[in-house]
Parts: structure tokens; C-alpha cells; sequence
């Protein structure tokens, strides 16, 4: 599905950024889905379980949270058609969710140069509910994605 602001991309990229999304082995296990994608966007969603994924204080661990940022900006910073890297990421971490649910992450590239590009990157709750916000910095090696 495309969202409106969402800019196309070429789709052989796109079809190939989806279809390695599929067979991330991380991506798999944590039951990742990547739901949108266009020129520096991508929208990622994980279902969320307590059983799972709390750390020590019955909260949801911060791994896990961050391993859904880094799908959306890994999704959005390949978008351009070469190999990105992450240079940087930081991240803050707002609330919790405490029971199972659906999370979203949506990153969006807010600046972009031929070697570098800078995403916001926001994970929310099904509720809307802000989970965690994140300032990313990717290097754009040139080379071209192996698995297109």
C-alpha cells in the first residue's frame, strides 16, 4: 500500500527492498512487516508481546523497540538504490506499551546529499500513542543493493 505522500520509487527497487524484508532472518523472527514504501519513506510495523520482549522491569525492552526503527530506516535509507549504512542513531524512548499490540515505526528522510541522508524516524502504538522518536544519520556507499 502507498500512502499519498509517499513518493514513488523505481519498482524493481521496491519489489526487491519488500521481497528481502521477507526473508530478514530478524525481520522474521520478530514478526516484521514492512507496510509502505516510496523515495526516503518506509513504514514498518511488529506485533509487540510482553512474553517476549520485556526486560527485567516487565517493560518493553528497548532492543526490541530499537530493532523496529532500524528495519524502518534500513527500508527507507535503501530507497534511493544503493547501499546505505547507519552512521548514527539516536533515539528516545517515550512510553511503554504493557500488553500485546501492534507497533509502527515510519521513517522519513528530512535531508539527503549524494553521500548522506538524514531521517526522522517515530514508532507509535495502533492507539497513536508515541512510543519512541529517532534522529538517524545514513552514509550512501554508491554501491548498488546485491539483492536487486
Amino acid at each position: 500500500m502507498r500512502t499519498e505522500t509517499a513518493d514513488k520509487i523505481d519498482p524493481v527497487i521496491e519489489k526487491a527492498i519488500y521481497e528481502a524484508v521477507k526473508g530478514e532472518p530478524l525481520a522474521r523472527t520478530l514478526g516484521m512487516k514492512l507496510l509502505d514504501l516510496g523515495a526516503g519513506f518506509s513504514k514498518v510495523e511488529m506485533p509487540y508481546d510482553p512474553e517476549s520482549m520485556a526486560n527485567i522491569y516487565e517493560r518493553a525492552h528497548g532492543g526490541a523497540i530499537f530493532s523496529l526503527i532500524d528495519e524502518a530506516f534500513e527500508t527507507a535509507s535503501q530507497t534511493c538504490g544503493t547501499i546505505a549504512v547507519a552512521l548514527n542513531i539516536n533515539v528516545t524512548y517515550i512510553s511503554s506499551p504493557s500488553e500485546p499490540m501492534t507497533l509502527y515505526a515510519e521513517a522519513t528522510e528530512i535531508s539527503g546529499s549524494r553521500k548522506t541522508a538524514s531521517y526522522d524516524i517515530k514508532v507509535i502504538e495502533k492507539t497513536g500513542r508515541l512510543v519512541a522518536t529517532c534522529q538517524a544519520v545514513a552514509y550512501r556507499t554508491g554501491k548498488p543493493l546485491p539483492f536487486v
